[in-house]
């Protein structure tokens, strides 16, 4: 019996809902982080940590995710990356309502371990997804839309969820999150099945390959910097600068509103270039001038918001455009791996960042100079890899000529 084939209209509207979807599953694997950020100064004040202490609660989250990554990218592959992708929707789910749940600092640490497997789900499926699925024509369009929904789930934290946490509760405002997962996982049921039926996941470990290896070195200098950036940047506003509550958590969506902006853009134009990692040394050196932005608040409260908005369209895009140069240079077949090994690498950086910037802060008597200038030297040692990868490929092309 013959199979009739899909009208364009059919097929536009599986794209649009499958673009959506991995949209969502970007916002929702790092909603607890921003959540961090964003409901900082209540967490503090209702559980009685310190400053280090939200550093070393997000270490936890990335830590799993870290050590999990490059296990986890073989697997996508085995048991078909849509199921990945319902799992990743349920994992967040779990995590969230535990957050909601947390009776103290024990039960956070619980919750937020839970999302790092989440995390370590989230770009193999989704760039899998994108690289089986999606033409190549409109790639670049797809992966800026999926890759921004981190800063959608930066947005959604920093403002509606803050208003929520303000209005009622964080506790319900965490809860009203894990609820949206809970819903993305019936969505996720929609998406066509995986061709191949699951088969048993290879025990094995994924490693770099071609330019998977220098990004993931990339991608722990820029990661390092951005969760410092993400967990701190509102209780710096309002423990150093005096912003309100709601003022600092809305300096966490402004991040998240430049980095959509700086996603979708970046991550298109980049598709029509040679390689997309062109444009990684110059984004991670503009990252390293706009956190001097943040630290000049102290002078004038003007420049923090100008920092985040830097940060926001620099570093956060970043991130994007490395997942974009795996989609572009990976073998097919080997996209869910080598996104695995960079993700690996930005989940380090996600480790190191937060702890070593609260201990910074909390030997420093609560001044947050030594720390931001911290975050400046971390981009920019990632735009010297950038920049050094791309005169080793030129002497390499040379040397062929």
């Amino acid at each position: 019996m013959s199979v009739r084939a899909e009208t364009p209209a059919v097929t536009a509207v599986r794209s649009s809902v499958l673009t959506v979807l991995l949209t969502t599953a970007m916002a929702l694997s790092m909603l607890p982080l921003f959540l961090l950020g964003a409901l900082g100064p209540r967490l503090v004040g209702e559980f009685g940590i310190a400053t280090g202490q939200l550093g070393l609660l997000v270490a936890a989250g990335f830590g799993v995710a870290a050590v999990l990554s490059p296990v986890v990218g073989p697997m996508v592959a085995a048991l078909g990356a849509r199921r990945c992708l319902i799992g990743m929707f349920a994992l967040s789910a779990l995590a969230l309502a535990l957050f909601a749940a947390a009776p103290g600092y024990g039960g956070l640490v619980a919750a937020i371990a839970v999302s790092g497997l989440g995390q370590a789900l989230a770009n193999p499926a989704t760039n899998q997804l994108i690289a089986n699925r999606v033409p190549a024509a409109v790639r670049g369009a797809v992966a800026g839309w999926k890759q921004s929904g981190v800063q959608f789930g930066a947005f959604l934290a920093g403002l509606p969820l803050a208003a929520i946490a303000g209005a009622v509760s964080w506790r319900a405002a965490v809860a009203t999150a894990a609820a949206i997962a809970a819903l993305a996982v019936a969505a996720a049921l929609t998406v066509v099945k995986d061709r191949q039926p699951p088969r048993l996941p290879p025990l094995v470990v994924a490693r770099p390959h071609g330019d998977a290896g220098w990004m993931c070195g990339y991608s722990v200098l820029l990661g390092t910097g951005i969760s410092a950036i993400n967990t701190y940047i509102a209780l710096y506003a309002a423990k150093q600068l005096g912003l309100s509550a709601g003022a600092a958590s809305a300096l966490v969506a402004v991040l998240g509103v430049a980095g959509v902006a700086g996603r979708v853009g970046w991550t298109r134009w980049s598709s029509r270039l040679p390689t997309p990692a062109i444009l990684l040394g110059p984004l991670a050196f503009g990252a390293a001038v706009a956190a001097l932005g943040v630290l000049a608040g102290t002078w004038w409260s003007g420049w923090v918001w100008l920092g985040a908005l830097g940060i926001g369209c620099c570093a956060v895009s970043a991130n994007a455009v490395s997942m974009m140069t795996v989609i572009a240079t990976a073998a097919p077949e080997h996209v869910g791996r080598d996104s695995a090994v960079v993700s690996a690498g930005f989940f380090a950086g996600f480790v190191i960042g937060p702890p070593v910037f609260g201990a910074l802060v909390d030997a420093s008597d609560g001044r947050y100079g030594p720390a931001w200038t911290l975050v400046s030297g971390a981009f920019l040692a990632a735009a010297a890899v950038a920049w050094w990868w791309r005169a080793r490929t030129a002497r390499r092309t040379k040397s062929d000529a």
